[in-house]
């Protein structure tokens, strides 16, 4: 599959770089701005801006190493499955939340560790059948979700409906990552990691490999699940800065269209932009336009494994 297309692309990446010795490192007490790098202790700017991004396709593989930052999936390829290896797990030798924590330098304009999400739109009813967990019930800026009436315990295929799913979704996620968060803290010698989900940047993947709704009304629906997503993470202590998207302009547009002040929550997020092959692509690619009206903050490669520059 085509290297915009992360789900596909990376299951069938090997990765064959060592893992560092995991050493532990300074608690992460708060999420530095998108934007200008920071400076080290002599006030110059820090140099060292790639970083990696892994997930569900690399679990019990060796992880990388030597990088700046590191991206971790929460999902497992779908918006409702959890990635196997998030946390600590004796199917698993490694958690793969721990080695962005414990083996990142933090050297880059990104945190040490950020945390991406898979996202989707699939209404009420796929394939026909209904589905399981589409919300019945919510008070959305989009109005009350509900069900479709009369017998039918299926809710409506609304936009207050959708913004109730994704609102459900990223809630979700969030438990995950202080569940996980908190099996890594508790493990002896004990590291302090935070908990909080408001601690870490958070990457919205949408990608035309997921289920969306499609004709106008679709796209309006889309637009609704991905800020109740949003509006979800900011209920779990995320900042409004704290927030971006990974994808291309192409299937940006395909799932909500065009994005300007109307969007509200969607105007003007972090872009996280994928499509390059080697390092010079990527830089290269921090100078595309943003598709969210926003700046391109991270531009990704694909090598042996996902490669990730801090513009």
């Amino acid at each position: 599959m085509g290297d915009v297309s992360r789900i596909g692309r990376r299951s069938a990446i090997g990765l064959a770089v060592q893992l560092l010795a995991i050493t532990a490192l300074a608690v992460i007490t708060s999420v530095p701005a998108f934007g200008a790098p920071p400076t080290n202790k002599t006030g110059g700017h820090k140099t060292t801006p790639t970083g990696y991004d892994i997930s569900y396709p690399q679990c019990g593989e060796s992880f990388p190493s030597n990088g700046a930052f590191g991206i971790v999936g929460i999902n497992d390829g779908l918006a409702n499955n959890l990635n196997p290896c998030l946390a600590p797990d004796p199917s698993y030798s490694q958690s793969e939340l721990y080695w962005a924590y414990a083996t990142t330098s933090g050297d880059t304009s990104q945190p040490k560790v950020s945390l991406y999400v898979d996202t989707a739109d699939p209404g009420n009813l796929y394939d026909g059948d209904p589905v399981a967990d589409w919300p019945t019930s919510g008070t959305t800026p989009y109005g009350t979700c509900t069900t479709m009436g009369g017998a039918s315990t299926i809710g409506e295929d609304s936009s207050a409906c959708a913004y109730q799913y994704g609102f459900n979704k990223a809630s979700q996620d969030a438990s995950w990552l202080t569940k996980a968060a908190s099996a890594i803290d508790s493990q002896s010698p004990s590291d302090p990691m935070s908990t909080v989900p408001g601690s870490y940047v958070w990457w919205l993947d949408v990608e035309t490999s997921n289920t969306w709704q499609s004709g106008s009304s679709g796209l309006t629906m889309n637009v609704a699940d991905l800020q109740g997503m949003i509006a979800a993470l900011e209920a779990n202590g995320v900042s409004a800065g704290g927030v971006g998207v990974y994808s291309t302009s192409s299937q940006w547009s395909t799932v909500v269209g065009v994005t300007t002040a109307a969007s509200g929550s969607l105007w003007q997020l972090p872009d996280w932009i994928p499509g390059a092959r080697t390092l010079t692509g990527a830089i290269a690619n921090c100078a595309l336009p943003s598709f969210t009206g926003g700046v391109v903050s991270v531009t990704q490669w694909t090598a042996r494994s996902d490669g990730d520059y801090a513009c």
